[in-house]
């Protein structure tokens, strides 16, 4: 074991403190330890150790520039932690563009109505759900699926393209929003029905490109999510 590391050329970290972590496959326990230099001359070695503490976790999380810092949240936003940001985004119309080479061509840069969304960032993936009601969800409000290319049965979304903000701030919302609508969409989602439209996803935009009426709620799905299940990441 050493005691200290070298980054590039100009920085060099000492060794402070080391974490072991314990677990019988189920169970998880930590403890913290001190490196001390060998009384012989031999290689440094850990001390005795002490079970890891909260506060010593939040020092940390800090350090390494995962605090989230004291903001004034939006109405709009559901859930904010160091590591996912969650917010809901009212019914609108929004422009919506296809690849050219495939069948939503003759739909490319039309304006439509488009549901209530929940979504959701998580590191740099971003997920998206539907929302049959225009209001703030409640923690077990049922969510439903985004009626849209490039996203698959779990809400998550094929970025391929897409300029990702790559940032998880409050700033960054509506970024994400837009760099979802300004991507192109360009594949259905694999063994997912993602509208109960009659005739499909391209039949659904199709009968709503232009139009002024808000998005017809009868042709969203049930995701099996709640919004606490979307937020924790697991279907109900």
């Amino acid at each position: 074991m050493t005691k200290s590391a070298h980054f590039g050329s100009n920085s060099s970290f000492g060794l402070s403190k080391a974490i072991l972590v314990y677990s019988d496959g189920q169970q998880l326990f930590a403890t913290m330890h001190e490196p001390r230099d060998s009384p012989d001359g031999g290689p440094p070695y850990l001390d005795a150790g002490e079970a890891l503490t909260v506060d010593f976790l939040k020092q940390l999380a800090k350090g390494l520039g995962r605090s989230v810092p004291r903001e004034i949240l939006p109405s709009n936003v559901l859930a904010r932690t160091p590591d996912i940001l969650v917010w809901w985004m009212r019914q609108q119309r929004r422009a919506m563009f296809f690849n050219d080479s495939g069948d939503g061509r003759t739909l490319n840069g039309k304006v439509f109505p488009q549901p209530a969304l929940v979504f959701k960032v998580c590191g740099s993936e971003l997920s998206v759900r539907a929302l049959a009601e225009n209001k703030r969800p409640r923690p077990d409000t049922p969510l439903m699926f985004a009626p849209y290319w490039n996203c698959d049965a779990g809400g998550r979304v094929c970025q391929g393209s897409m300029r990702a903000p790559g940032k998880l701030c409050l700033e960054a919302m509506k970024a994400w929003e837009k760099a979802f609508f300004e991507s192109e969409f360009t594949h259905a989602a694999i063994g997912a029905r993602l509208t109960a439209h009659p005739e499909g996803f391209l039949g659904l935009w199709r009968d709503l490109a232009g139009s002024e009426v808000e998005f017809p709620g009868e042709f969203l799905v049930k995701s099996g999510d709640s919004l606490d299940g979307f937020v924790q990441g697991r279907e109900d």
